[in-house]
């Protein structure tokens, strides 16, 4: 799960990381009404959407006066907002963030991750912070210095001193950038986050350290204990087939390919997408039911699969482990029949009441394909969408 930057600027916040004061707004007249209770001369319109890159693709400005303010926000609010992040489509901007300006003397990257190798807290910094930081881990990565956090001791004061010295920050505000570190990783331990970046971390004319901008992504299997951030959670972000899938527990990824694919485990589903890959189709989907499916269950997969117009055929995949066979051969039946299939579907299933599945799917009449390995499924609906 991802949040907009004002979301992760409140949490830092709670977590003693000084950002930015700001407003978050969904029209221009509010645009306008931030920027005069922030007071001062210069302000910060920027687009609040779930990627990075806004600055350069003309979704963050700067304002030196209420009319630029109104003018910007009209400009943005709206506009479909193309960056690296977002794909050839872009994202429409809905939300605004108006921040006071900063007095900026040089920018920063930090960022806490789950580094799954020394399975520690990886906290990365670089001096290079700002719009070019994946050029910088790019060409120069030795500019991206890292310290690896046992979970059971957190982050030291002499860990965060040796990134702040790292990165030159200098030596009258190594305290305050020692805080603010500190603070990034408490939050991103306390939220179960699986990232929190802060890019650019500023140092300001005055020596103080600020968050200038924040990006979060949270383990979704941990949302359970933080419904304060689920609170968080935009809709209007994320894909609208995707959101359906979740009402069912269904974990759904839209890809480009042209064969759905529904398959119990994501293990499984990986190596299925891979198998179509190898016999020289594409898939559509990631899809994984689970392993409690019901009919319910497999007829909205189906359905959601479908609506995708790319889809000229699915591939079936089930291991029945927990999930039994026959229960999946009764689900695939009602969903083709409710969805009036007319595509081609291959089913392959292995293990408890598979011989009891494969003989409901016979006994339906309907124009179903079996398979015994997952080689064979593959060719068959390479072959029935050629």
């Amino acid at each position: 799960m991802k949040i907009h930057e004002y979301q992760g600027k409140e949490l830092l916040k709670k977590f003693g990381v000084v950002v930015p004061r700001g407003f978050f707004c969904n029209s221009v007249d509010d645009a306008v009404k931030a920027a005069e209770s922030l007071g001062g001369k210069v302000w910060v319109v920027k687009a609040q959407i779930h990627a990075g890159g806004r600055g350069k693709g003309g979704g963050v400005k700067v304002a030196k006066s209420l009319d630029e303010v109104r003018q910007y926000a009209g400009q943005i609010l709206g506009m479909q907002l193309v960056t690296h992040q977002t794909g050839p489509v872009g994202q429409k901007v809905r939300r605004l963030l108006i921040e006071e300006g900063a007095d900026i003397k040089k920018e920063y990257y930090v960022a806490a991750l789950t580094d799954r190798a020394t399975q520690k807290v990886a906290m990365m910094a670089s001096s290079e912070g700002g719009m070019d930081i994946e050029e910088v881990a790019h060409s120069t990565p030795e500019k991206i210095l890292k310290v690896f956090i046992d979970p059971a001791i957190g982050l030291t004061d002499a860990q965060a001193s040796e990134l702040a010295n790292g990165i030159g920050v200098p030596a009258a505000s190594v305290g305050k950038a020692v805080e603010a570190l500190k603070g990034l990783y408490k939050c991103y331990m306390e939220t179960d986050a699986s990232l929190a970046e802060i890019n650019p971390m500023i140092l300001e004319g005055n020596g103080n350290i600020k968050a200038l901008d924040a990006k979060f992504n949270f383990d979704g299997n941990a949302l359970y204990r933080h419904p304060e951030i689920v609170a968080y959670r935009d809709l209007d972000e994320e894909d609208a087939d995707e959101v359906e899938a979740s009402k069912f527990d269904l974990t759904y990824i839209a890809l480009d390919g042209n064969i759905g694919c529904l398959v119990n485990g994501a293990g499984l589903a990986m190596a299925t997408m891979d198998t179509i890959k190898l016999f020289g189709a594409e898939p559509a989907n990631f899809l994984d039911v689970g392993g409690g499916a019901t009919t319910e269950k497999v007829t909205e997969a189906f359905k959601i699969m479908l609506k995708n117009p790319k889809v000229k055929g699915i591939l079936v995949n089930i291991f029945g482990g927990i999930m039994r066979c026959d229960t999946i051969a009764n689900g695939v039946v009602a969903a083709a029949r409710e969805t009036h299939l007319s595509v081609p579907l291959v089913v392959r299933m292995k293990g408890t009441n598979d011989d009891l599945g494969k003989q409901i799917l016979k006994d339906s009449g309907l124009p179903i394909i079996t398979a015994d390995s997952m080689a064979e499924a593959a060719t068959k609906i390479v072959a029935a969408v050629k």
